[in-house]
């Protein structure tokens, strides 16, 4: 038996379209909000700066995971490619939710990322800053689930 976990394409190196792409499916998985999908995107071995938050390897990512979505209601994620570089993706993002007290908040943030050659994500850095906002601020609106693709992105939203 094989240990070579499947390919999750596009593969690195990265175009500029198979970057974009990638951002796309990783968008896709956050925003079902099922941990148990968005690790399998992660090395086994994957290592995380999350704000405080260190977790290394797929059990303790979907740990967190379970967490922040149990804290986060109502998550909704739009990612953009801002560069890419051989096996390396610089994204920014801005996602919304609300509290149980029903506060609810913009987080914006960057991340970057570097792939093995199986296109499995082996790092990921991410810089976030959270705004509180009045529900009548939102500007992520859909239903929960995939982002439409008629939805305009951060930069067609002003973020």
């Amino acid at each position: 038996m094989s240990t070579i976990p499947p390919a999750r394409p596009p593969l690195p190196p990265f175009t500029l379209a198979s970057a974009r792409e990638k951002v796309r499916l990783a968008e896709d998985a956050w925003n079902s909000r099922d941990p148990g999908r968005v690790v399998l995107g992660y090395t086994i071995d994957s290592r995380w700066r999350n704000r405080a938050e260190f977790p290394v390897g797929r059990e303790a990512i979907h740990a967190f995971l379970v967490r922040k979505w149990a804290r986060e209601l109502d998550y909704r994620l739009v990612k953009e490619m801002w560069a890419c570089d051989g096996e390396r993706i610089a994204v920014r993002f801005a996602y919304e939710w609300h509290d149980d007290a029903g506060q609810w908040f913009r987080a914006y943030g960057n991340e970057n990322w570097a792939f093995d050659a199986q296109g499995l994500m082996r790092e990921r850095h991410a810089s976030i800053n959270d705004l509180p906002i009045r529900e009548v601020d939102r500007l992520l609106r859909w239903p929960l689930g995939r982002r439409p693709d008629e939805h305009p992105g951060l930069s067609e939203l002003g973020l």
